[in-house]
């Protein structure tokens, strides 16, 4: 979080929507509507920063201008009705550097570098119960405008076929839960229906006649995701959408219901100067401590450095800062060492480095008597290996040893033991679109922070993403969404709470409790890009916990009347601007229901 840098997006790939399959009679042909916008307009399409050009043209007498700027690639998308289990081809010629075709969910394509015009093209097959497609063109932030034109969706339209296997059962939802078991309810399936499997993931874990079932046999604060297909003679239904709920039995940290959380430089004084944690108004339920680094990025040897007289001449004794830390303690506030930030790189490559990890960080711990870990891991400390494509079972080092050495410090300290994580949008949501380096050489950190989140779900206290230092990001209305006001954190925060398919590997990251998710936001203009106004947040956290105020936006989630709270950079900006993110949103968060 020092100076909290963007991570660089070089190669994000967009999605191709154009899918595949199965034998019809139908014949093929363009679905697309002003497919070489000869209409003179973006007739048929749906822009961000497009237009209509005479020159250069492929072919006619226009073509698409993809105006990109620094916060916009400037796509332009279309939505068209397919046929389930059907091959298609997706394709259009464009001009430009870093231009991208895709289709939403689905395979994607793109070029470096098309001085002239250069065709792209993407074969996929569709889902067993898909009926439209969006596909879509872009170019890149910063770059030139880039030009399209013939775009082609070559395959069958129409009605999609039926067969003698049921429909897909209606989307399923959380009745009733208990230390040990889940109860789950759905909708019927149309068609002959013999029975229902319950998924986790792709296990059956209940058969039944009905429309509920309560899985059981569940350990206690654990987090569950179902789909649900229908069965008979003839087949298998497609599987629903994802239920996903915890068992109870959780173990109270003793964290305020909305709490505050906070960043404090207490290795540096960052232009904003230093706080003596003494000073630290009470407002606060969690402070971050800044930041335990590395002695280099592939040892795992974690040290924690007091700010030096000579940068933090008001900087008190390790006395009175221990001190301090049993009187913050004593009410109730949680005080957590936080290991990485924009200049510690922590790579854990060997078992060597993640059990030097532990063991360093447990001394951290000990030395000031702190109440657990966050771990705010940017730039290039996670990654994925090619072909580590499942977030359920990672096998890059790097993420592998991580959450080994969280899960050994989870259980060397207890159930009260607090751990948060504070991820940029890139390790996070961006996985929605985009999962490692997608098979073509994208960026291979896209989305990696999932799976470590994943494996800790029933350990995590607060997840709190870095709401700032963003691109626009799709969320799940198949939006870009821009940070800087309510929508970004709705939209951003939303995914977190319901949940989104991962990418083109077919897998869906489930949604964790609203009472583990937090947003954050920068404390001040000076603290990082995104700052956003109070009165934009409460209309978030309005949205996010009572689902008024939306500006529109529907909550794929639904309400979380226990969400979190808010996390910032930082405690020390705060101050530098006369406490102004404190004293606007402590009381808005007291007030909350």
């Amino acid at each position: 979080m020092r100076s909290r840098c963007l991570a660089a997006v070089v190669a994000l790939l967009v999605v191709v929507t154009g899918l595949v399959t199965g034998a019809t009679g139908a014949q093929a042909a363009n679905l697309l509507t002003n497919p070489g916008f000869e209409a003179g307009s973006l007739s048929g399409w749906t822009c961000s920063g497009g237009s209509v050009i005479s020159s250069p043209t492929h072919s006619g007498g226009y073509a698409l201008n993809g105006a990109v700027s620094g916060s916009d690639f400037a796509q332009c998308s279309q939505t068209v009705a397919v046929q389930p289990n059907t091959a298609y081809t997706l394709s259009a010629w464009v001009r430009g550097s870093y231009v991208y075709l895709g289709v939403t969910g689905g395979a994607s394509t793109w070029t470096p570098s098309a001085s002239g015009y250069t065709q792209l093209t993407v074969a996929f097959t569709t889902g067993a119960s898909q009926t439209s497609a969006q596909l879509y063109l872009h170019g890149w932030y910063g770059q030139p405008a880039y030009q399209a034109d013939d775009v082609s969706l070559d395959g069958p339209g129409g009605t999609p076929p039926t067969g003698g296997a049921p429909s897909a059962p209606g989307s399923p939802s959380v009745t009733g839960t208990t230390n040990s078991s889940i109860a789950l309810s759905w909708g019927a399936s149309s068609g002959t229906v013999t029975g229902y499997r319950v998924y986790e993931g792709s296990s059956v874990v209940k058969t039944v006649t009905g429309t509920a079932a309560t899985v059981d046999a569940l350990g206690a604060c654990t987090s569950h995701s179902y789909t649900v297909a229908a069965y008979n003679s003839n087949g298998e239904s497609a599987k629903s959408s994802t239920a996903t709920a915890t068992t109870g039995g959780c173990t109270s940290t003793g964290l305020a219901k909305h709490a505050l959380i906070g960043y404090t430089h207490a290795s540096f004084a960052n232009g904003s100067g230093y706080v003596r944690m003494a000073d630290i108004p009470s407002a606060w339920n969690i402070i971050n401590l800044s930041f335990g680094e590395p002695t280099s990025v592939t040892s795992g040897d974690i040290r924690f450095n007091r700010c030096p007289a000579s940068e933090c001449p008001n900087v008190e004794s390790d006395a009175d800062f221990v001190a301090a830390i049993r009187a913050k303690q004593a009410t109730g506030t949680k005080v957590l060492i936080s290991i990485g930030g924009a200049n510690g790189q922590v790579q854990l490559t060997t078992t060597a480095a993640r059990d030097t990890f532990v063991s360093s960080v447990s001394a951290i711990i000990d030395r000031y008597g702190l109440d657990g870990l966050d771990i705010d891991f940017e730039g290039h400390s996670l990654y994925l290996n090619p072909g580590d494509t499942d977030f359920r079972n990672p096998t890059t080092p790097v993420i592998v040893n991580l959450i080994s050495a969280l899960k050994t410090l989870k259980a060397r300290y207890g159930a009260k033991f607090v751990l948060t994580m504070a991820p940029e949008t890139f390790f996070v949501q961006i996985g929605f679109q985009f999962y490692g380096d997608g098979g073509n050489g994208g960026d291979n950190r896209r989305g990696s922070y999932l799976p470590v989140i994943h494996a800790l779900r029933d350990s995590l206290t607060v997840l709190h993403v870095q709401d700032y230092n963003s691109g626009p990001v799709m969320g799940l209305d198949n939006q870009y969404h821009t940070m800087g006001g309510a929508d970004f954190h709705i939209a951003m925060t939303d995914m977190i709470k319901a949940g989104f398919g991962v990418g083109t590997t077919g897998q869906t990251f489930p949604g964790l409790r609203e009472d583990q998710i937090a947003f954050g936001v920068p404390a001040a203009t000076s603290a990082g890009n995104g700052y956003t106004a109070p009165a934009a947040v409460h209309q978030a956290l309005d949205c996010l916990v009572k689902g008024q105020n939306c500006g529109g936006y529907s909550l794929r989630g639904g309400t979380s009347p226990s969400f979190r709270g808010l996390m910032t950079w930082s405690i020390n900006w705060d101050r530098y601007y006369n406490w102004e993110f404190q004293n606007s949103h402590a009381p808005y968060l007291a007030a909350l229901p």
